[in-house]
């Protein structure tokens, strides 16, 4: 473990709380690095790898440009085939605007745009390594063909305007988690960004908002919530009849930004059966790091501040699994918006995210759960909500 990983256990074990995969048993103590590297391989390439959050600009899904090619971006097919990432939850995001008609209008035909770009991806683009996948078993089934699972989120409600109907729309296109708010409150929640701007409207989630928790649950689309207010938060955690997700989120208690989960957040989530997906995100990862490395750089000259890397987000993955129990985290990159770390800073290096695990001693089980089977039993339960719902059990 490098310095950065035992500062991280040092600051775990002064809170009390006992470090995940730390004690390697005696026969993984014997490996020398080549071995544990190949035995990292073999687990990479059995578990199925989900990424829950990766940006899109529509310009890279055209008939010139596409996915299908190795574009400069994060995520592309060619990076997620050399990274060994399988499934990838293509974004919906649209940037909070003024709450009219107008504003409404253009919200919803950028929303538009991105959700049929993304099934001109599997469709039309690259049908022969790409399908959209609805539920886990789709996943699961797609990535056993040979092929790459295409899945949807959408980042920001605020495309739904006033029609509540559109919920239901954004469900039959794919969409199978959404947040209320993005930065700035949106007609549905206040967003985290008020502790910044002061900005509240709602007190948490508007009537609106509520009301779209309880369809959402109807439909069987995960709530997201990565980017709502705490109050917004824990109010849906208060109201939802089925788990949440936060897509692309950290902890906290090791990274003190307004968009990451404090402990009480993180404990209600675990309460409510829900997941947390660590977001490798260079400044919700280690806050301090991060602007120590960027005053570094612009500073010029030879940069000696060290960068935020995989063995810090895995810092993160620890500090959650043992607040709140390995079975309610996950992992998403948030590619394309802001997100990677070094290490990790396109889909073509995700083995070192297993690879680091290992090191740390998780379990092929373990890894399996955090990269996509605790995701996957969150979407299995909304969605079995939701059926029973519509059998009208309780």
């Amino acid at each position: 473990m490098n310095a950065t990983g035992t500062s991280a256990i040092a600051l775990l074990a002064s809170l009390g709380i006992a470090v995940a995969g730390c004690a390697p048993d005696t026969e993984q103590a014997d490996e020398s690095e080549e071995q544990l590297v190949e035995r990292a391989r073999g687990i990479h390439e059995r578990v199925l790898t989900l990424d829950t959050h990766d940006d899109i600009n529509t310009d890279n899904f055209t008939a010139e440009r596409n996915y299908a090619s190795d574009l400069p971006t994060q995520l592309t097919l060619p990076k997620m085939e050399a990274g060994g990432l399988d499934v990838a939850w293509l974004v919906v995001y649209t940037g909070q605007g003024p709450l009219t008609d107008e504003g409404y209008a253009a919200a919803y035909a950028n929303a538009i745009d991105k959700f049929d770009a993304i099934h001109r991806l599997v469709n039309e683009l690259a049908p022969d390594r790409a399908e959209l996948a609805l539920t886990s078993e789709d996943a699961r089934r797609i990535v056993a063909s040979g092929k790459k699972a295409i899945m949807i989120g959408v980042e920001n409600a605020y495309p739904v305007g006033e029609e509540m109907s559109r919920i239901e729309e954004f469900h039959q296109r794919g969409a199978r988690y959404m947040s209320l708010a993005h930065t700035g409150p949106s007609q549905f929640s206040d967003a985290h960004s008020g502790e910044r701007d002061g900005n509240w409207l709602h007190d948490g989630l508007s009537e609106m908002g509520r009301q779209a928790v309880a369809e959402m649950n109807r439909l069987g689309i995960m709530v997201d919530i990565s980017h709502p207010s705490k109050a917004a938060i824990m109010q849906t955690l208060e109201i939802t009849q089925a788990p949440v997700v936060a897509s692309h989120s950290a902890a906290r208690g090791i990274s003190d930004v307004s968009r990451n989960l404090d402990d009480e957040q993180l404990r209600a989530v675990a309460e409510n059966g829900g997941v947390v997906q660590t977001v490798a995100l260079r400044s919700f990862v280690n806050a301090e790091k991060a602007e120590a490395r960027r005053q570094a750089v612009e500073a010029g000259g030879e940069v000696e501040a060290p960068d935020v890397d995989v063995a810090d987000f895995v810092d993160q993955i620890d500090y959650m699994v043992n607040l709140i129990g390995l079975d309610h985290v996950g992992i998403s990159s948030d590619f394309d918006g802001g997100g990677g770390v070094a290490g990790w800073d396109d889909a073509s290096e995700t083995f070192n995210v297993t690879l680091e695990l290992v090191r740390r001693g998780y379990t092929e089980e373990e890894i399996g759960k955090l990269w996509s089977g605790n995701l996957l039993r969150v979407l299995d339960e909304v969605q079995a909500v939701a059926a029973r719902m519509a059998e009208g059990a309780p």
